[in-house]
C-alpha cells in the first residue's frame, strides 16, 4: 500500500488523541505508523508470525511506552466480548483480506462491544453494493440495521505491490449502535426477516417471507427483496 493511502485511511477515520484504535492485519505497519500519529493507543492483530516479529522490532519503542500494543493472533480468536482493553467507542482502523469481509462485519456489528465506528479498505465492488446500490442486500441491510455506511474513496489496484485484480475502495460505517432494535429477541428476529425475504430472488418477496410463516405486511404483492429500503422490513419486523 503507498503511504499516501495509509494516511488517507487515517485521516477519514477521524481519530483524536483519546482515539483507542483497533487494527486488523497490519502487516508491514503502513497504516499502523499513520494510525499512531493520530490516536492514542492502537491495538494491532496480525496473525502472520513472520510480519509480527518484523513489527515487534520496528515499532519497539510505541511498544515500550504502551501506544502500540502488538498481537500475534487470528482476529476471529480475539476476545471481543471480554476483553477490558476495549473500553467502549473504540474505533476498527484496518485493511482486512477480502475473503474476511462478511465475517468481519458480522464479528463486530453484532458483539455485545460493538465499536463506535469502522474503517475499511475493501473491495471497491463490496463497498459499492453497501453504501451507493440503488438495490439493496442482506449484506447492505445488514450493515445499515447497526451503522450508517459511506463511500469514502476509491483505491485502484496499482497502489498495491504486488497489485491485485481488483479496485479496492474505503468504506466507513459510523455511528454503530444497537438503536434500532428494543431487544435481543427482536434483532434475531430482524434478521431471520431478512433471510426469509431474500431466500429465493427469483420470487417475490412477499412469497418468500409467507412460505417462511412471516406476516408480508402491505408490501406490493409483485415487489423483491432488493427493492424493499430498511424502513420498510424494520416496519414488517414491529408487524
Amino acid at each position: 500500500m503507498h503511504a499516501r493511502i495509509a494516511e488517507r485511511i487515517a485521516l477519514v477515520a477521524g481519530l483524536r488523541p483519546d482515539s483507542v484504535v483497533l487494527e486488523i492485519g497490519p502487516g508491514t505497519g503502513m497504516l499502523t505508523r499513520e494510525l499512531l500519529k493520530l490516536a492514542g493507543k492502537v491495538i494491532a492483530v496480525e496473525a502472520d508470525g513472520e510480519l509480527s516479529e518484523k513489527l515487534e522490532i520496528n515499532f519497539a519503542d510505541e511498544i515500550a511506552t504502551g501506544q502500540l500494543e502488538l498481537i500475534h493472533d487470528d482476529i476471529r480468536n480475539y476476545p471481543l466480548n471480554t476483553t477490558t482493553v476495549l473500553n467502549k467507542g473504540y474505533q476498527v482502523v484496518a485493511n482486512i483480506p477480502y475473503y474476511l469481509t462478511g465475517e468481519i462485519f458480522r464479528m463486530f456489528l453484532e458483539s455485545e462491544n460493538q465499536p463506535s465506528a469502522m474503517t475499511l479498505l475493501v473491495q471497491k465492488e463490496v463497498a459499492e453494493r453497501i453504501a451507493r446500490s440503488k438495490k439493496e442486500s442482506i449484506l447492505s441491510l445488514s450493515v445499515k440495521a447497526y451503522g450508517v455506511p459511506k463511500y469514502e474513496f476509491t483505491v485502484p489496484r496499482g497502489a498495491f505491490k504486488p497489485a491485485p485484480n481488483v479496485d479496492s475502495a474505503v468504506l466507513t460505517i459510523r455511528d454503530i449502535s444497537r438503536k434500532n432494535f428494543k431487544s435481543h429477541e427482536e434483532e434475531d428476529y430482524f434478521f431471520a426477516l431478512l433471510h426469509a425475504g431474500f431466500a429465493h430472488k427469483r420470487k417475490y418477496v412477499r412469497n418468500n417471507l409467507t412460505e417462511a410463516g412471516f406476516s408480508a405486511g402491505n408490501i406490493p404483492e409483485k415487489a423483491r427483496a432488493e427493492e424493499l429500503a430498511l424502513v420498510d422490513w424494520f416496519s414488517l419486523m414491529r408487524i
